[in-house]
């Protein structure tokens, strides 16, 4: 399709759900809300990746107006996005129909601020090489939240997993921005955005591709944002749209299966990214960090002791 033809429609929203009966239907109402008094030409899809529970009767009895996809299985994150795209018309094969401008992935575990959708559409598309913009986030009790930031290195890793000073902790060091720039009015640019509000010109998906399914969970924004940049686009925080996030915790509270598949996104995304030199230094950062954790686990923490193991053995692969 050319970049240049008409879409019949600005904006479609993908929201991939997964077990998220207690939050859907507010993220869905604010959304639904916002878009309304957006005035944009939009569509709303809600993938479910085999809920157990009432997510996607949800959707289907409060909002029958938006096109639900129900998956037999949990297909991960990437995967179901995916699914939707494809359904919107990208992938390897010419479009059917008349593509969205833009594409717009936010996270079930959302509330939409009023305007936040539309400055963020606005922003995307004023800039002939933006390619992908993501919104101000802050957790369910207004407490800032990081929304954006640089590309994982060395320096990353090791505050992920060793003693590091608080300052360098909330500084580049560790990939953050200053806090002062979310505070402001003016868009800033970045690495990549969290994935939990992550707009895409209709441009970029089609250049770049789309999500890389080998990531299930954890990283596949990252990966995505990094191949856009490598293509020469340009990626920014929108800090006037403001969109309520619940998750965002830290990883280091995480269930012993949620670290393995954490680690092995993230070991994957090194592989992708880093030259071999800096994957192999990763790796050895890694196989050192997990052995530090167990040394300071106690007795009762065999399951977690276990998963350090398992991302040992990943890493030594």
């Amino acid at each position: 399709m050319n970049a240049d033809s008409p879409s019949k429609t600005d904006l479609a929203v993908v929201i991939v759900t997964w077990n998220n009966a207690a939050v859907i239907g507010d993220a869905l109402r604010s959304l639904v809300d916002d878009l309304k008094e957006s005035g944009l030409r939009h569509e709303v899809w809600v993938v479910d990746s085999a809920s157990d529970d009432q997510t996607a009767d949800i959707v289907r009895r409060d909002f029958p107006s938006l096109k639900l996809v129900e998956s037999a299985r949990n297909i991960g994150f990437a995967a179901a996005n995916n699914l939707a795209l494809r359904r919107l018309g990208f992938g390897d094969a010419p479009p059917e129909r008349d593509l969205p401008s833009a594409v717009y992935l936010l996270n079930p575990d959302t509330v939409t601020h009023r305007g936040a959708t539309k400055r963020m559409y606005d922003e995307l598309l004023s800039r002939f090489d933006v390619a992908v913009v993501g919104a101000r986030l802050t957790f369910a009790d207004g407490r800032f939240q990081h929304s954006a930031f640089r590309f994982p290195g060395l320096r990353q890793i090791w505050a992920e997993l060793f003693p590091t000073a608080g300052r360098l902790l909330e500084g580049s060091f560790n990939g953050r921005f200053p806090r002062s720039l979310y505070a402001g009015s003016r868009a800033f640019e970045v690495d990549f955005t969290l994935g939990a509000t992550m707009m895409l010109k209709r441009e970029v998906i089609e250049q770049s591709g789309l999500f890389d399914e080998e990531f299930f969970l954890y990283c596949e924004e990252v990966d995505w944002a990094w191949r856009i940049k490598k293509l020469g686009w340009r990626i920014f925080c929108v800090p006037t749209a403001h969109v309520t996030h619940f998750g965002g915790g830290s990883t280091s509270q995480a269930r012993p299966s949620s670290l393995i598949q954490l680690w092995k996104s993230r070991l994957l995304l090194y592989e992708k990214h880093y030259p071999s030199w800096k994957s192999r230094l990763a790796r050895q950062l890694v196989i050192w960090g997990m052995r530090r954790k167990m040394r300071r686990l106690s007795a009762a923490d065999t399951e977690l002791a276990a998963a350090c193991r398992a991302v040992i053995e990943l890493a030594k692969a």
